[in-house]
């Protein structure tokens, strides 16, 4: 099997309530946008020059890498969120990176948290950052509720 690099990305968030905790992780994959996708969970690398797109309707059944972050309660009441940010290099040659969080929070907490990981991250490599791109979602559980946040590679 051969792997084509991906060429552009775009952000995603979902949530959703459900009957079990799989049937709300369901649902907020569906609000996202990628329920009816295969998601391949993959490490947090961004291709270098990969360009951010809008969301595009995907392929049912087709293989989506994705990095992403997600949390499941069934505490009512709870605020729960999920993020994912990407630190940009100036170096265009470079890879971007992507970091992704989730927990018991606001979606300002959560946003806040991802995106000094990314910058942490891009730290860590002694890169530049020229951008942080990030997304992020809340939801206040009712009886069983999931939040998620990806960045999906595509093309």
């Amino acid at each position: 099997m051969v792997f084509k690099t991906p060429t552009k990305y775009f952000l995603v968030a979902g949530k959703s309530e459900g009957f079990k905790p799989l049937n709300a992780f369901d649902g907020a994959l569906l609000d996202a946008g990628v329920g009816n996708t295969n998601l391949v969970k993959m490490s947090s690398i961004l291709p270098p020059k990969a360009q951010l797109i809008e969301p595009v309707k995907l392929p049912y059944g087709a293989l989506v890498p994705v990095a992403y972050a997600s949390y499941v309660s069934e505490n009512p009441g709870e605020k729960i969120a999920a993020g994912v940010a990407i630190a940009i290099p100036e170096d265009e040659d470079y890879p971007g990176l992507i970091m992704e969080y989730s927990n018991v929070g606001t979606k300002e907490e959560i946003e806040e948290t991802v995106k000094a990981m990314a910058i942490e991250g891009m730290k860590m490599r002694g890169k530049s950052i020229k951008e942080v791109k990030s997304i992020a979602i809340e939801h206040t559980v009712i009886k069983c509720g999931a939040v998620f946040a990806a960045v999906v590679l595509w093309d």
